[in-house]
């Protein structure tokens, strides 16, 4: 047995075309969706990120603005930036890169996007909306998982989902999301004490706990879905996953790649949060 692939790559392509039109349609009205990047430091992976994000939104027909500072900025600095991104109009999207160097407040920083603004969903009062069922956007990687799942047709109701991380970008976020679907959800963590016996369970197993090869082929039920979020560099400078994806191919049902799975997807839901922003400052789609 060997997995079908579940290539981010492809469904990737064919959700921006249609976010194109969105972002077309947009302009035609005299409105265009524009996302503003904010990034403080040198991180050479950070700096990746942020270019990535900027070169998928002109792609896809969008205005993006890009403010760089060093390191030893002073975080008034940023806050200040951020005050005028909130007041101006015709910015419909903001996005602080994280890591932050240490001289920030991580959370205040977040805090201080507003949520109408706040497309990566990680602002307290979009968190509660998201917990509650009615979310205003769903943080960008949980949101392009679903998608693939979706795509796939992949069966949620009752099904035992488990997820391996327990961070506010993907792992929680990703339970509610699942939990709202219809599964029964459990997260796993540094914690848990018999990882295996959890993640054997799994119908949908998420592993995104940043950890190489983690999670093996014995440690997955036969058929399951697995959706690989991690993404880390091997010394000779490799990319893999959290999963290894070798042995676990021979074991599930569905798999997604690293590189080329959940990667490209989060930078397109990054895209669809942002028209979804700009449609709903100019009074929805048409």
């Amino acid at each position: 047995m060997s997995a079908q692939l579940l290539d981010g790559n492809a469904l990737s392509a064919i959700i921006r075309n249609d976010l194109a039109a969105r972002a077309a349609a947009l302009v035609a009205r005299g409105v265009t969706p524009c996302l503003a990047v904010i990034l403080a430091g040198e991180d050479p992976a950070s700096s990746v990120y942020v270019r990535n994000k900027v070169n998928a939104c002109e792609k896809a027909g969008m205005r993006s603005l890009k403010d760089i500072y060093p390191a030893d900025v002073d975080p008034a600095v940023v806050f200040s930036r951020i005050a005028e991104l909130n007041a101006d109009p015709e910015v419909h999207g903001i996005l602080v890169q994280l890591p932050l160097p240490k001289q920030f407040d991580s959370q205040a920083v977040l805090e201080a996007i507003s949520p109408e603004k706040d497309v990566d969903g990680f602002h307290a009062e979009n968190i509660g909306a998201l917990m509650q069922g009615t979310p205003r956007f769903i943080p960008c990687t949980p949101y392009g998982v679903m998608e693939m799942l979706k795509s796939r047709k992949v069966s949620l109701k009752g099904a035992e989902a488990v997820i391996v991380g327990r961070s506010n970008i993907v792992g929680k976020p990703m339970a509610m999301l699942l939990l709202a679907a219809g599964c029964t959800v459990t997260i796993c963590h540094s914690q848990t004490r018999d990882l295996a016996f959890h993640t054997r369970r799994a119908d949908i197993l998420v592993a995104a706990v940043g950890r190489p090869k983690m999670i093996v082929g014995a440690m997955i039920k036969p058929g399951a879905t697995v959706i690989d979020v991690g993404i880390n560099r091997l010394a000779d400078g490799k990319l893999c996953g959290d999963v290894d994806f070798e042995s676990a191919k021979e074991v599930a049902g569905i798999i997604t790649p690293v590189p080329g799975g959940v990667g490209p997807m989060t930078i397109t839901m990054l895209l669809a949060n942002t028209i979804e922003a700009a449609e709903r400052r100019s009074g929805g789609q048409e």
